[in-house]
């Protein structure tokens, strides 16, 4: 944990020194982009990782590792700028997200916002924190008083459906909201801001740390058929867990009558 937060704040300072300056951006899709800071933080991350713990894996979302099986019990995930086409276009949002797998299970999980200076941490078993106190999800009861929040997948012939989700939700809900950012998205799920997220078509660096803090912090975290959670399928609902079922129909089936 004590390498996870050094790194995730030197992480935040690599970050802050970049943004709103004139960036260095490529698309990984047509919409999918990657910046100079991206890879900047990602290689600071692996440098540390291979002094403190040379016999670690990494997967990265920059790193031409990311594809590989892993070779060591230990691996760590991260995602360098969580939020990158806010950080492109000079929006406050954004994160890096870093989680450490061990046989296969998260173990430890830590996020931070370099602008809000908030750094969430979990480690399985010992609960959630936000700067070190302890933080807990939200009360809503039903979903005419809850607050969501969603993303769109950067693979446009995916959203036709999370839109009819979104609509959908929106209808039944307080609200419903768009942040750009799935694991600060979580970290809020997890400090109790609000009370459910969905998303699907995500990668591993973008919810495992997110889906222990939630974990950690009394909520659930299941896919949309109410399994556990696997994060390689890329396929999410986490929320306070007494808002879940109700959440879960609707993800399921849009179309459903209210």
């Amino acid at each position: 944990m004590a390498t996870a937060v050094e790194a995730a704040i030197a992480a935040g300072r690599i970050q802050r020194s970049f943004f709103r300056q004139h960036l260095a951006i490529d698309k990984k899709g047509p919409i999918d982009l990657v910046t100079a800071a991206d890879i900047a933080v990602e290689q600071d991350f692996r440098q540390r990782i291979a002094l403190r713990f040379p016999t670690h894996t990494v997967l990265g979302e920059e790193g031409v590792a990311a594809a590989e099986p892993p070779v060591s019990a230990f691996r760590w995930i991260v995602d360098p700028i969580d939020g990158t086409t806010n950080f492109a276009h000079g929006v406050a949002l954004f994160c890096v997200s870093i989680a450490l797998e061990v046989d296969g299970e998260i173990r430890l999980g830590v996020i931070y916002d370099p602008i809000a200076d908030e750094l969430f941490t979990a480690e399985r078993g010992e609960g959630a924190r936000l700067n070190g106190a302890p933080i807990h999800v939200s009360h809503a009861q039903t979903l005419i008083d809850a607050l969501l929040v969603t993303g769109f997948p950067y693979d446009t012939e995916h959203r036709a459906r999370q839109v009819r989700i979104f609509g959908a939700l929106l209808e039944r809900t307080r609200g419903v909201r768009r942040l750009g950012s799935a694991a600060l998205d979580l970290s809020y799920v997890a400090a109790g801001r609000f009370d459910a997220f969905w998303e699907e078509h995500l990668h591993a660096w973008d919810i495992a740390a997110g889906s222990l803090l939630v974990a950690e912090a009394g909520g659930r975290v299941t896919d949309y058929r109410d399994q556990a959670l696997e994060i390689f399928r890329g396929e999410i609902l986490a929320s306070n867990g007494r808002v879940h079922e109700a959440v879960r129909r609707v993800v399921v089936d849009p179309d459903s009558p209210g």
